[in-house]
């Protein structure tokens, strides 16, 4: 079985902050950049990659996304912030 990832996507720093899942990160947030992804992250133009998670499956990491999707905005702050605390990009590092 196939390992997952569990993504945040923004427009900014502390900006509209949108949490995904997927198997393959690289092909994912390259749609979400060439404005193919999700309908929300068109319409808050969100392009960053600000954090990605991987998990060893697609259900822990689907398990993972639908729980932290449930956390208050300022938790899903502090956990950017603890890897990313300046809210780089990380679509270089994946994409390289």
């Amino acid at each position: 079985m196939l390992g997952g990832w569990v993504y945040i996507m923004t427009n900014k720093p502390s900006g509209v902050l949108y949490i995904g899942v997927t198997a393959d990160l690289a092909a994912r947030v390259a749609q979400h950049r060439a404005g193919l992804g999700s309908s929300f992250c068109r319409k808050y133009n969100l392009q960053r990659l600000v954090l990605a998670e991987p998990y060893p499956t697609i259900d822990e990491a689907i398990a993972r996304e639908k729980a932290r999707k449930d956390w208050q905005r300022a938790w899903k702050i502090r956990r950017i912030e603890e890897d990313n605390p300046d809210w780089d990009d990380l679509w270089q590092h994946i994409n390289a």
